[in-house]
């Protein structure tokens, strides 16, 4: 079997654990009579992404094989979700607090799982004499197709609302945690970055830069959009099948199946991201990202799995733009503007300010208005009423965003122009 092939096994797996959940458990804490918790439980990952990659990284770099170590923790994730599945599956999920200690003790072993299939990936075709920058893309590009194909089987297993995806996801990283220690030797070196260039913490003296200060907050505020579909699109598009006008159609009855044209989206975007560089330029690549948010959100509140299901396959296809522009276009600009001595802490800080500080507030608060204008009402047409408010809230911040990046990030700032 060559190397390629084993890394696309590898990312395959790797993203299938994770898609085997992350769009359905907010249908499953739904239905359970957790869906005020919805918002926590995703929250959960934004937190532990502030600390445990760059601890298991400190590990992988210095004392543990980085395969081994991913290894490693993808066994324990697997063992803490499948606790987490047989206690839920046993009548205990009902009672919030067992299953989210264990859900997440699972996501604490899984998010450093990211970073360092990434590192294992690098590293084993470098040491075959390729090239990251070509070579790793097309790899990579199956880990969405092994999301893609998680979501489906969870959908069309009918594990959508049931804990059963829980385990799907354990099986799954059973599976590529014993895989891991087939793959080839990763080296340590004790001359590795340490804790405080990990945590990003050195980069913290960007701050005292006007360009690079407003891109971090802005990049905190963007942030916040990140995970909101994720854990509420999947209950919020289900709600429907408490109205009779929609109760039989596909969308209602397969909300997983019509979500995963997002994946499908982002993979395809990947592809038109050199293009919008070279063309108009980091700052407006960033800000056709922060629109495509708005378009997320608002096309969410206004369609339907019926006539306006159009609306939610658009709001789907904006996804990718929306999730690569924003996150791929605002690395490269930390690569940029940055210099080597300081450039890993900065891309740290970049990962800090999105998915750990951001997404954490965005899905706690996404909660918060959610819970006010859905869950305090009645099933039916009065809780879709609330859905679209809360759609329509979370559209109108991204374009406060949006029109606040316009006037203040000034094109000065915005240096880097891909040739």
């Amino acid at each position: 079997m060559s190397i390629k092939l084993r890394l696309i096994i590898m990312n395959f797996l790797q993203f299938g654990v994770w898609g085997a959940y992350l769009t359905s458990m907010g249908s499953y804490l739904a239905t359970t009579d957790m869906a005020s918790y919805i918002g926590m439980f995703y929250a959960m990952q934004g937190i532990v992404s502030l600390f445990m990659p760059a601890v298991m990284g400190i590990i992988a770099d210095r004392w543990v094989p980085a395969q081994r170590m991913l290894g490693i923790c993808h066994l324990l994730a697997a063992l803490f979700m499948g606790g987490a599945g047989y206690y839920a599956l046993q009548g205990g999920g009902g009672a919030v607090w067992p299953l989210f200690i264990l859900y997440s003790l699972s996501v604490a072993f899984y998010m450093p799982t990211i970073a360092l299939s990434y590192s294992v990936a690098y590293s084993v075709l470098e040491s075959c004499g390729e090239d990251t920058v070509t070579a790793f893309p097309p790899i990579r590009v199956w880990g969405t197709v092994g999301f893609i194909c998680s979501m489906l089987v969870c959908d069309f297993a009918g594990f959508q609302h049931s804990a059963m995806q829980f385990i799907q996801s354990a099986v799954l990283a059973l599976i590529l945690g014993l895989y891991c220690f087939s793959l080839p030797h990763c080296p340590t070196s004790s001359g590795n970055k340490g804790l405080a260039e990990a945590l990003g913490l050195r980069a913290f003296a960007l701050f005292k830069q006007r360009r690079m200060a407003l891109f971090f907050i802005f990049s905190m505020l963007l942030g916040v959009s990140l995970q909101i579909t994720n854990g509420f699109a999947n209950p919020f598009i289900s709600a429907f099948k408490d109205v009779p006008e929609f109760a039989s159609s596909f969308g209602a009855n397969h909300a997983n199946a019509l979500i995963s044209l997002s994946q499908i989206s982002e993979t395809l975007c990947i592809l038109l991201i050199p293009f919008f560089l070279k063309r108009f330029g980091i700052k407006y690549v960033m800000l056709i990202a922060m629109l495509a948010w708005v378009l997320r959100f608002a096309l969410f509140g206004l369609g339907n799995p019926g006539s306006g299901v159009w609306m939610f396959i658009l709001s789907m296809i904006v996804y990718g733009i929306a999730f690569d522009f924003f996150n791929i276009s605002g690395s490269l600009y930390v690569n940029e503007q940055t210099d080597d001595s300081i450039r890993s802490s900065a891309q740290g800080l970049f990962m800090i300010m999105t998915n750990g500080i951001g997404a954490t507030i965005g899905t706690l608060a996404a909660q918060g208005i959610v819970n006010r204008f859905v869950y305090s009402q009645s099933e039916g047409i009065a809780q879709i009423a609330g859905w679209q408010t809360s759609w329509l809230i979370f559209a109108a911040y991204a374009l406060v965003v949006a029109v606040l990046f316009a006037i203040l990030f000034k094109r000065k700032y915005a240096q880097v122009k891909i040739s």
